[in-house]
């Protein structure tokens, strides 16, 4: 019988065992009493078991508030399983399983799940990334370099042809990728399909005369009829992206946008402060964006190096680095594209593909590319010669004493993040 995994960094004022137990029951078959339907048989079948206990440390005092007094907090790690019987290959009934009620037990004083594993019925019963990396790169022909992107600035505010003017100026200084904020969606002051329309006008004639096509990532984020009708307008303007809201949409949101949309799904993670910013609670990225790849997720943001939020670079590069390991074996690797952004500039652009050791990355730069001396055009070419510069092992200093746009870019953002 299968079975789906799930770790856990817990505290409790209780010994690590019974809190598991008590984790465990809460989360299958019990309840905080034996009932007389509960069987020994009916545990065993459906239960969840207590696969490892690792004690890592106490406290005399608990990280969050908990109802249960104790005079010593004991931490550890505890893995745990499920029968994937109880709810079957289904990734909304899975997080209502690992992620559900256990967070706010009388018994936790604190409670992080940090990874999950899903076992091939998961593979079978969705089918992953449609595009991932090699689809993006195909649509955007860009191939054996980082992908360069932008946000559209000021992220809301700006009418359909404004929104089309801009965007006209990043197509005529080479940028790969362009995406709408998540802030802008389809208010009255922007309506969707007329922004839809207007930019891709310009899209669409700068890639009859160049024969290169930006990547436009259209915010299609809202109800599930809405979504679909959204996209099946930008793939008849000839768009080549699609965006949402994960937070918003849900997994089955998601998952119904991938089974009915042809085009990449590049996903934000807006909100997902709520799940990391605490070390005492919510839910590690490792196994968070399991479940979003899984459901069809082809381009993952990963925050950026020295960037304006609170996380540090070292979980930065551990969320680039996983949303592309295999998740089903090399076969079935549902792997896809790791997403820069916040406050990047061409000064971070080097130890981005250093530690990252791949080019299999989108770039996304606001104000290290409209912001930049010499123009949007300056911008673009400053976070691509920053890259030629990283993957030729070339000091970027160095490479900037012969390219103006990298020398400008370095001498207005570097050292101030």
């Amino acid at each position: 019988m299968e079975r789906l995994y799930a770790r856990y960094d817990v505290e409790s004022p209780v010994p690590l065992a019974q809190v598991a137990e008590t984790i465990a029951g809460e989360q299958s078959c019990g309840t905080f009493m034996r009932l007389p339907g509960e069987t020994d048989a009916l545990r065993e079948r459906a239960g969840a078991r207590v696969e490892e206990i690792v004690e890592t440390g106490s406290s005399q005092t608990p990280s969050l508030p908990c109802r249960t007094p104790g005079s010593l907090y004991r931490r550890g790690e505890l893995l745990l399983s499920w029968p994937v019987d109880n709810f079957g290959p289904s990734l909304t009934n899975a997080l209502a399983t690992v992620a559900g009620n256990l967070f706010e037990l009388a018994e936790v004083s604190a409670l992080r799940l940090l990874d999950v594993t899903f076992p091939q019925s998961f593979a079978r019963a969705y089918e992953g990334p449609a595009f991932g990396v090699a689809g993006t790169r195909s649509l955007a022909g860009v191939h054996d370099r980082p992908m360069i992107g932008t946000i559209i600035k000021p992220s809301v505010g700006l009418s359909a042809e404004e929104t089309a003017s801009v965007v006209a100026e990043l197509v005529a200084g080479g940028i790969d990728f362009i995406k709408d904020d998540e802030l802008q969606a389809d208010g009255p002051n922007c309506p969707f399909e007329a922004r839809v329309d207007a930019v891709m006008r310009v899209v669409n004639d700068h890639a009859q005369r160049s024969g290169r096509k930006a990547m436009v990532a259209f915010n299609i984020t809202g109800e599930v009829d809405e979504m679909k009708r959204r996209a099946d307008h930008v793939a008849a303007a000839g768009g080549t992206c699609i965006m949402v809201s994960l937070h918003s949409v849900g997994l089955a949101g998601l998952g119904a946008i991938r089974r009915h949309a042809s085009l990449p799904l590049h996903c934000h993670r807006n909100g997902w402060g709520l799940f990391s910013r605490s070390p005492d609670i919510g839910i590690a990225y490792e196994a968070w964006q399991k479940f979003w790849r899984i459901a069809g997720a082809d381009h993952l943001h990963v925050n950026g190096l020295a960037n304006k939020f609170s996380e540090d670079d070292a979980s930065v590069m551990a969320s680039a680095r996983a949303v592309g390991s295999p998740l089903f074996g090399q076969e079935t690797p549902f792997a896809c594209l790791p997403v820069f952004s916040s406050g990047q500039t061409a000064a971070q652009v080097e130890p981005t593909y250093r530690t990252l050791g791949t080019p299999d990355f989108l770039y996304c730069a606001g104000g290290g590319i409209m912001g930049h001396p010499l123009g949007v055009a300056g911008g673009v070419a400053s976070l691509r010669q920053a890259a030629e510069a990283a993957m030729a092992g070339i000091p970027i200093d160095e490479h900037a004493r012969h390219h103006p746009e990298l020398a400008a870019a370095l001498a207005l953002f570097k050292g101030k993040r």
